[in-house]
């Protein structure tokens, strides 16, 4: 009798732990962050993890989202495909997260999206431009998935129209990673683009990712004789690309998407004439805060652009729980796509229900010379 009673204490002591721990996870609010921390992204990965994290702390410290602490747990995607596929089914089958955020990278989200449709979880990238992020191969846009950056055809416009519009520059040459959705994905508007402003590629050829040598294909480039070389690629490449370029004695202004950090003066310090199409610019008043609260926080002088956005996408997301009153994946869903006039450090983000992305989202301009990323101006297309 006695070990009978003392197996039934036993066994109600241990499910009322079992009810404690499920009680103590219900009184969070678990947010996934699917960052790339290692592999050529980790640059922007670490930043991007660090601003989100330091946004994660001043939530907690101002006393949660909905009263609960926020509980914000990052998935390393390893930059590639395969990885944050599982990062993402761990993250929503064994975390229970309610929405993930993330990904920098096209590819990856665009693989991991799938998953959270399949398990009524709102996925939102940060600078995951690639058309296909939010919507199929149909057009048709996908329930689950959201954006706070501008798109590929977007960022193709901007590219085109800033070259002839602005620099007068109607002659290109365009130099892609054919292995790379990003990069395929914003060349395609980019020849669009100059199609029907009047100008003319003179030239598209390809490299594949991990390429170091270009040689060959701008010695190709310059026999055509371009105004402009486009370059929709990753800042590594674009680095090696340009200071490649100069040493062939191609001195040419180059354009490239959002793909800028500081590392490229370490590979190329002669930079010159190289625009570059950016969500935005640390030389933005709006954000001297943050910048000074993350260099302090993370002793970094000179911190990555994905620093504020990681910063701004935890801010977004806190918004929409909070608006939604919930934390159940399918309402913070509604919440995102009706999401109107967000007030965030680096733009006032309006979600457009129909597509899923910002709308009208103004991009910013720099100018990389002189061993620095000088901020020109802010542009819309006119076309």
């Amino acid at each position: 009798m006695k070990k009978a009673i003392s197996l039934l204490m036993v066994m109600t002591m241990a499910l009322g732990l079992l009810t404690g721990c499920g009680s103590k996870k219900a009184e969070t609010v678990n947010v996934g962050y699917l960052v790339h921390i290692t592999g050529d992204s980790a640059l922007w990965g670490m930043a991007e993890k660090n601003g989100a994290q330091l946004a994660a702390d001043e939530i907690n410290k101002a006393g949660g989202i909905l009263g609960k602490p926020l509980n914000l747990q990052f998935y390393d995607g390893r930059g590639n495909s395969a990885d944050s596929v599982n990062a993402v089914k761990k993250a929503i089958e064994q975390d229970k997260v309610s929405v993930m955020l993330g990904s920098n990278l096209s590819g990856p989200t665009i693989a991991a999206g799938p998953i959270c449709a399949e398990n009524k979880v709102p996925q939102v990238a940060s600078f995951a431009t690639n058309l296909r992020v939010t919507s199929d191969d149909n057009n048709k846009t996908l329930p689950y998935s959201f954006r706070l950056c501008f798109t590929d055809p977007y960022q193709g416009k901007i590219i085109s129209n800033y070259a002839i519009e602005k620099l007068n520059l109607k002659k290109a040459a365009i130099l892609y990673d054919v292995t790379s959705d990003y990069s395929s994905g914003i060349c395609e508007y980019i020849e669009k683009g100059y199609s029907e402003l009047g100008g003319t590629i003179l030239t598209k050829l390809a490299f594949r990712s991990g390429d170091v040598d270009f040689r060959p294909q701008l010695s190709e480039i310059k026999a055509q004789n371009p105004e402009v070389l486009i370059l929709p690629n990753l800042y590594k490449e674009n680095s090696l690309i340009a200071k490649q370029a100069y040493d062939l004695g191609m001195n040419i202004p180059m354009i490239a998407g959002d793909s800028y950090s500081p590392a490229m003066f370490e590979i190329c310090p002669e930079l010159k004439e190289y625009y570059t199409v950016q969500h935005f610019s640390w030389d933005d008043p709006a954000l001297t805060e943050i910048k000074t609260k993350y260099s302090a926080a993370f002793k970094e002088e000179n911190p990555e652009l994905n620093a504020a956005m990681g910063y701004d996408m935890v801010y977004f997301i806190a918004d929409c729980i909070t608006k939604a009153n919930a934390t159940d994946g399918e309402t913070i869903r509604k919440a995102i796509e009706t999401a109107e006039k967000v007030k965030l450090t680096h733009a006032t983000i309006t979600i457009d229900p129909e597509t899923h992305n910002p709308l009208n989202k103004e991009a910013v301009i720099l100018l990389l010379e002189n061993q620095k990323a000088n901020f020109v101006e802010r542009f819309s297309p006119s076309k």
